[in-house]
C-alpha cells in the first residue's frame, strides 16, 4: 500500500490535506477522488441546529416551489417597461467598502440567506471595476473621483486627473487638472445638491464632489503644513467645502468632522478642540455669510426639529467620524447621533423644495472602517443601516421621476467560508467542519488585519473559543499581519431604480457611473447635449 499525495493540475504545490491509502494501480483514480472529496466534503449534520432553517423550510423541499419562483421571476422581467423619463432627482448611495461578501453577510444577519436588502430589490444591477490609474487595489479618493467625476485618477488623489502625482504641492493648483463632479453639473442646471455621510464631511468620498487636492489627507490646514506644503497656496479640503465654487453652493452637508473646520483654540460642543491652525471657525463663517434660512446643527434632536423654512443645513454630529450605529446603541448616544436613515430623510425634505429637482450623495462610510479594524459585526451593522436609508429614500421619492443608484467604492478582504449549516450564526464558527489543527474556525475571516489585534499570535492560530465574538467591537481572525486590514480589488455591485435605471447593467468602469446619471438627469455636457459622440478605442 502506498500513501498517495495529491497532485494539483498546472504543477501547483501539494496541499497535503488530501492523503489516502491507495493501491499503486489505482493511484491516478485515487488522487482524482481524493481531490474531489477535499474540495467538496461530505458534511455531517449538526447534532443541534441553530434555527429551524438548518435543513431548509418545508416548502423549499419541493420542486414546485423553486419552479414557480423561477416562473414569477421571468414574468417580472418580461413585463417590466423601460422608464425613459428624465430624472428630476438623483440620489447616489455609496457603501464605502461594501463588498459582495458584506451584502451576503447582511442578508443573513437580517434574518436569512434568502432575504433581500432594499436595493437588491431594484430592477437593474451590474458590476463596477474599481482600480485606480496607478493601482490594482483602490482607495476612496481615486474611486470617489471616478464615480463623482467620471475620470479615473491616481491612488489617494482627489478631484484631479492622473497628471497630478500624490502629494505634489503644485500640480493640483493647475485648474486644467481639475475634474467636474455630478454636484457641479446639477448646480449648474439649476438643481440643488447635498452630501450626507457617516464619516467626516471632508473625507475622501464626499470631498471628491467638491474638492481638488493632490492628497486626500489634506482635510485641514495643519495637515497641509505638516506635509510640507504652504496652506496659503494649497487650499485644504475643509476650506474648499465652505469657500469653493461647488462646496459653498451645497444646500445640505451632514456627517462628522467639526474639528477640521475649527481652529485648535475653539472648543467643541462635546469636548476637545479643533484641528486647524489658522484661527478660523469655518462653521461660524458659513452660518454668518448673510444668506437667509441657514441652520447649523450638531445633534440629532436639532436635526429632527429643523424649522420648516430651512433651505440650507450644515449638520456636524461629531468632532471626527460619526459613531458606528451599534456603538451609539451601546453608549446610548442616540440623542446626539442621528442614523443614516434620519439624515437621508432630512436631506431629501430640504432638497425637494427646489422645483428643478436635486442631486444627493449619501455614504455609508463606516462600513469601510469596520472592515479595516476587522470588526465584522460593526461593518455589517453599518451595511444594514445603509439598507434602511435606501429603503427610506425609495419610499420618499417616486420611481417615475427619481433615479436611485447604489454602489460601493471598493471591496474588502472579508470572506465567508466553511460550509456552515443554513441558518448558522454568520458571526459564529462553522458548525460542520473542524480545522486540521483541531480548532473550530469562524465563518467570517479576513485575508489580512492589524498586528495589534488579539487575533494575531506569533505561535500560531488563535483558538476562536478563547474569544468573545458577541460584541460589536469584536475583532475577527485574519491571515497576514499588517498595520490595518486592506481594501480588496474585487468588482463591486451596482443597483438602480427609476428613470434610465436600465442603463446600469453589465460590467462597467466605475468612471462610467456619473456619465450615466448625468444622461438620466440631462445635466452636464454628456451625450444628451451632443448630436455626435466620439468613440474611442485605445487598443
Amino acid at each position: 500500500m502506498l500513501r498517495c499525495l495529491c497532485l494539483i493540475s498546472l504543477a501547483l504545490s501539494c496541499i497535503g490535506a488530501v492523503l489516502e491509502n491507495c493501491d499503486r494501480s489505482q493511484s491516478d483514480r485515487c488522487r482524482r477522488i481524493s481531490q474531489e472529496e477535499a474540495m467538496h466534503p461530505r458534511l455531517n449534520v449538526p447534532k443541534v441546529s441553530f434555527t429551524n432553517r438548518a435543513s431548509g423550510y418545508p416548502h423549499e423541499k419541493t420542486s414546485d416551489y423553486w419552479i414557480n419562483l423561477g416562473h414569477q421571476h421571468v414574468e417580472v422581467k418580461i413585463n417590466r417597461r423601460l422608464n425613459t423619463n428624465r430624472a428630476k432627482n438623483v440620489v447616489f448611495f455609496i457603501g464605502d467598502g461594501m463588498s459582495i461578501a458584506t451584502l451576503a453577510s447582511a442578508r443573513v444577519a437580517l434574518g436569512g440567506e434568502e432575504k433581500e436588502l432594499s436595493f437588491e430589490k431594484f430592477p437593474y444591477s451590474g458590476l463596477s471595476k474599481t482600480y485606480c490609474v496607478d493601482a490594482q487595489v483602490a482607495d476612496s479618493a481615486c474611486t470617489g473621483t471616478a464615480y463623482w467625476n467620471g475620470v479615473k485618477t491616481n491612488y489617494m488623489t482627489l478631484g484631479v486627473n492622473a497628471q497630478v502625482p500624490l502629494g505634489d504641492c503644485e500640480a493640483a493648483l493647475d485648474p486644467t487638472t481639475h475634474t467636474e463632479s455630478l454636484a457641479k453639473w446639477a448646480l449648474d442646471a439649476g438643481k440643488s445638491a447635498g452630501i450626507v455621510t457617516t464619516t467626516t464631511v471632508t473625507h475622501a468620498s464626499p470631498a471628491a464632489g467638491y474638492a481638488h487636492v493632490a492628497d486626500r489627507m489634506w482635510e485641514n490646514d495643519s495637515i497641509v503644513r505638516k506635509s510640507g506644503c504652504d496652506p496659503n497656496e494649497v487650499t485644504d479640503i475643509a476650506r474648499q467645502l465652505i469657500e469653493g465654487p461647488v462646496g459653498s453652493r451645497l444646500s445640505v452637508v451632514m456627517g462628522g468632522g467639526r474639528a477640521h473646520l475649527r481652529d485648535s483654540s475653539i472648543p467643541d460642543e462635546e469636548g476637545g478642540f479643533g484641528f486647524r491652525n489658522d484661527s478660523r471657525d469655518l462653521i461660524s463663517e458659513w452660518l454668518n455669510d448673510g444668506q437667509p434660512n441657514k441652520r447649523y446643527v450638531w445633534n440629532r434632536n436639532d436635526l429632527l426639529n429643523l424649522p420648516s423654512n430651512t433651505e440650507q443645513v450644515l449638520g456636524l454630529f461629531e468632532s471626527g467620524d460619526m459613531q458606528f450605529y451599534l456603538e451609539s446603541q451601546e453608549r446610548q448616544t442616540q440623542d446626539t447621533e442621528p442614523t443614516l436613515e434620519e439624515m437621508t430623510r432630512s436631506a431629501i425634505n430640504i432638497l425637494k423644495k427646489n422645483e428643478n429637482g436635486f442631486f444627493l450623495f449619501v455614504e455609508g462610510g463606516r462600513i469601510d472602517h469596520g472592515h479595516h479594524y476587522t470588526m465584522a459585526r460593526a461593518a455589517v451593522g453599518e451595511a444594514i443601516e445603509f439598507h434602511k436609508a435606501i429603503e427610506a429614500a425609495r419610499q420618499l421619492l417616486s420611481e417615475d421621476d427619481s433615479l436611485i443608484v447604489v454602489s460601493s467604492d471598493h471591496s474588502h478582504t472579508m470572506s465567508i467560508s466553511g460550509y456552515p449549516t443554513r441558518g448558522n450564526d454568520i458571526f459564529g464558527t462553522s458548525d460542520r467542519t473542524i480545522a486540521k489543527d483541531g480548532m473550530p474556525y469562524m465563518i467570517l475571516n479576513y485575508a489580512n488585519g492589524p498586528i495589534q489585534s488579539n487575533q494575531y499570535s506569533t505561535s500560531g492560530r488563535v483558538n476562536p473559543e478563547s474569544t468573545d465574538f458577541s460584541k460589536w467591537s469584536s475583532l475577527y481572525p485574519f491571515h497576514v499581519p499588517l498595520d490595518m486590514e486592506t481594501h480588496a480589488g474585487d468588482d463591486v455591485g451596482v443597483f438602480a431604480s427609476g428613470p434610465y435605471a436600465h442603463l446600469f447593467t453589465g460590467t462597467m468602469e466605475q468612471s462610467h457611473l456619473p456619465h450615466l446619471m448625468a444622461y438620466a438627469a440631462s445635466i452636464g455636457n454628456g451625450p444628451h447635449n451632443k448630436k455626435d459622440v466620439v468613440l474611442l478605442n485605445p487598443t
